[in-house]
């Protein structure tokens, strides 16, 4: 594979994370908006801002400028946060080719106008192949080569065959799929559920507390997922649970983290103030409860969420009007009937 057939736009962790697996096998281009980290780890082979520690290949080659990272690019993996994706993508569309296949790796919905980023990319480069890639991926332990996996979500069977020859490794499985929404609804949802999970943490409730936020969010993100037409069975998988526990249950989670200080009292700006990286649940939250409310879709722990965001409940608030909810059955009827028509 020729330099620049591969290119990853976005340094931050999870985007430096992807091209330095990639870049084992393959030279890979790394965009960074900065050109002193685009300098920086080109010579030092290290992305000190966002992935301390961590031994870069010398086949991966950073820049800042679009043009020559995306020179020849058969694959571009965006690893954009949401709020910028569409900006990044638009400055992209002249130097990506008529085929070049765009994989979104932003687990986010874009504020104003609660896109997934696939109608982002529908929207801004139309006729490209484009797909997303979700699961449980915390970026410093793929970069650690711990064992991981995820799954490629396209419609376009064949290409998806070619981005997860690309990625797979012994220690880093990529499985395909298809459910392209289901993927999308999964990942942007289990960041703000993740800062739920981070809330009770931090008012310092246990495991009990903390696996009814995941399971209830669970239900919550497949009821949206399959109304804007996921599959129940991607809410089982990688995507949906996989991910879910993975971001709720981790320190390295940075929304879950988030969470974790609210949860302790912490003024939200003052949080991000202090941090390098960003939150997507904190920005998605807003969005994906305005998708919800169009489907009819009962979110109430998003909801929660999105008023402790607002500023309009405290998290102990939040969480008393969860627990105060009227008792009903467990399964709701229709997401019971999706879960038992994929399973047959």
């Amino acid at each position: 594979m020729t330099l620049g057939a591969v290119c990853v736009v976005g340094a931050g962790s999870w985007g430096t994370t992807l091209a330095a697996s990639i870049a084992l096998r393959s030279e890979t281009r790394l965009w960074a908006r900065s050109p002193e980290l685009a300098a920086q780890i080109n010579a030092v082979r290290e992305n000190t801002r966002y992935l301390g520690g961590v031994t870069l290949p010398r086949a991966l080659v950073a820049t800042s400028s679009l043009a020559d990272a995306l020179s020849g690019a058969r694959i571009v993996f965006m690893a954009v946060p949401s709020r910028g994706f569409r900006a990044v993508l638009q400055d992209a569309l002249p130097y990506l080719g008529p085929d070049s296949c765009v994989v979104s790796l932003t687990k986010g919905i874009e504020p104003k106008t609660n896109l997934r980023m696939s109608q982002v990319i529908e929207s801004v480069a139309p006729g490209r192949p484009f797909g997303v890639l979700a699961g449980p991926n915390l970026a410093r332990e793929v970069a650690e080569g711990q064992p991981c996996a995820c799954v490629v979500a396209m419609t376009d069977t064949a290409m998806a065959r070619e981005v997860q020859a690309i990625l797979h490794t012994k220690v880093f499985r990529v499985y395909t799929g298809n459910d392209i929404v289901g993927c999308e609804i999964a990942g942007a949802t289990k960041n703000v559920l993740a800062i739920a999970s981070g809330v009770a943490d931090g008012l310092g409730f246990g495991d009990n507390t903390r696996a009814v936020l995941i399971t209830r969010g669970l239900a919550e993100l497949g009821r949206l997922g399959m109304s804007l037409g996921g599959q129940g069975l991607t809410f089982g998988g990688l995507a949906g649970v996989g991910d879910l526990v993975a971001t709720c249950s981790s320190t390295k989670s940075r929304n879950r983290n988030v969470g974790f200080e609210l949860g302790k009292g912490r003024d939200l700006n003052a949080i991000l103030d202090q941090m390098n990286m960003v939150a997507e649940g904190i920005t998605t939250a807003g969005p994906l409860c305005k998708i919800a409310l169009n489907r009819g879709v009962e979110m109430p722990i998003a909801n929660e969420v999105d008023s402790i965001v607002k500023g309009l409940h405290s998290p102990r608030e939040a969480l008393a009007n969860l627990m105060e909810r009227p008792a009903r059955s467990e399964w709701d009827e229709e997401m019971f009937k999706g879960f038992m028509g994929f399973l047959g």
